[in-house]
């Protein structure tokens, strides 16, 4: 296959030297991204403090944000992490007698288990649903655990584990005929799926800019359905979560309207201009072709997984998995330090090594990681 962004992969001056496959990790660092950062650095320097043109970018990045899965700008709070988000959201959330479950699993990224566990003390109940032998969450073990005392069910879109991707339209049907909020980590889908909130219907979607939006650590948003969002109240606040934060009033405690009321104090700036470039240029690209040129290098991976006789931890159906292609390999943590030495960069999760390109990757790319990883299980 003729890779469809050729011409792109000179935005990332990384790709020269280095292949890098680690986008469920961190993605490659763009030119694009690095000039967005160099024009805060500038606007520092030559003004000292751009207070106004720093808060605008700030509102690009959730507008690029807002475009990226089809939702309105002031459907979006600003946040420094995907557990911030999480915290705020479930801060806002009743947990009273007679709907106080929450419906979650064991393929969550930990911090998000943690964050409903942390609300036992506001009297919620969690339920964790245990993955199938391959890691996997069947619908039908939703179909059990949701029911009329659930208020919350919370879901990644994309496993952090080994790719395995839900329906987010059918889980918020399930969802909301119980009387279910849905709450979607998406930090895993963001950017390399194509994600639509109008259409499935989700109540709230978290994610952070690091990985295949293309950002740096230190900001995420948070999309929460208009007419929510202006129903809850978080415990967590800052002076952005005010009807007018340059009042200064200290003694009322007056909520923005819609998801604004999530933003909390002062945002994290030059986050949000890499952040606002990176989004900027997958919407610029359009979702839906990488999504389908990620399918293909998800396929070229398996294949060659499969050639070497690779055990892989990743469903094996296209329609079932994220860009993220694991592979069961003892003491995985080491094998991602002796690839990064040859110039291989992967992200390892407990027992898995994972391979997960972006559309600047090529086929051949992926051939060559998953062939160094097979000749090192045989020589280290």
């Amino acid at each position: 296959m003729i890779h469809p962004f050729k011409e792109l992969r000179k935005l990332f001056p990384t790709l020269t030297n280095t292949i890098h496959l680690s986008s469920c990790s961190q993605s490659a660092i763009s030119l694009t991204v690095k000039d967005a950062i160099d024009s805060y650095l500038q606007s520092w320097t030559e003004k000292g403090m751009d207070w106004e043109g720093w808060m605008k970018e700030v509102q690009n990045a959730k507008n690029e944000f807002a475009r990226l899965i089809n939702a309105d700008s002031d459907e979006i709070a600003v946040l420094s992490s995907v557990s911030d988000a999480a915290s705020s959201f479930a801060s806002a959330l009743t947990f009273s007698t007679g709907r106080n479950k929450v419906v979650t699993t064991d393929i969550d990224f930990p911090c998000v288990g943690h964050v409903w566990l942390s609300h036992e003390r506001r009297n919620a109940k969690v339920t964790f649903l245990p993955p199938e032998e391959d890691s996997t969450i069947q619908f039908q073990s939703y179909e059990r655990a949701i029911d009329s005392n659930t208020v919350v069910t919370s879901i990644p879109h994309v496993s952090y584990y080994n790719g395995f991707k839900q329906d987010l339209k059918q889980l918020s049907y399930l969802a909301h005929s119980k009387g279910s909020y849905l709450f979607v980590d998406a930090y895993q889908s963001a950017g390399s799926v194509v994600i639509d909130v109008k259409d499935s219907d989700v109540d709230a979607l978290v994610a952070g800019a690091q990985k295949f939006l293309l950002g740096i650590p230190g900001i995420a948003f948070m999309y929460i359905k208009r007419e929510l969002a202006n129903s809850l109240q978080s415990l967590t606040t800052g002076w952005f979560s005010r009807q007018n934060p340059f009042a200064f009033t200290n003694q009322i405690l007056d909520y923005a309207n819609g998801t604004r009321r999530f933003d909390t104090g002062t945002p994290p700036m030059i986050n949000a201009f890499a952040a606002r470039a990176g989004i900027s240029l997958l919407n610029n690209i359009g979702v839906e072709s990488i999504e389908s040129y990620l399918k293909h290098l998800s396929s070229i991976c398996i294949e060659a997984a499969q050639k070497h006789q690779l055990e892989i931890a990743s469903p094996l159906d296209l329609d079932q998995k994220g860009s993220n292609t694991a592979l069961r390999i003892k003491s995985a943590s080491k094998l991602e330090a002796y690839l990064k030495s040859q110039g291989i960069i992967v992200a390892a999760r407990n027992d898995v090594l994972r391979i997960a390109p972006h559309f600047y990757n090529t086929e051949d790319e992926v051939i060559k990681a998953v062939e160094a990883i097979a000749h090192a299980l045989i020589t280290k």
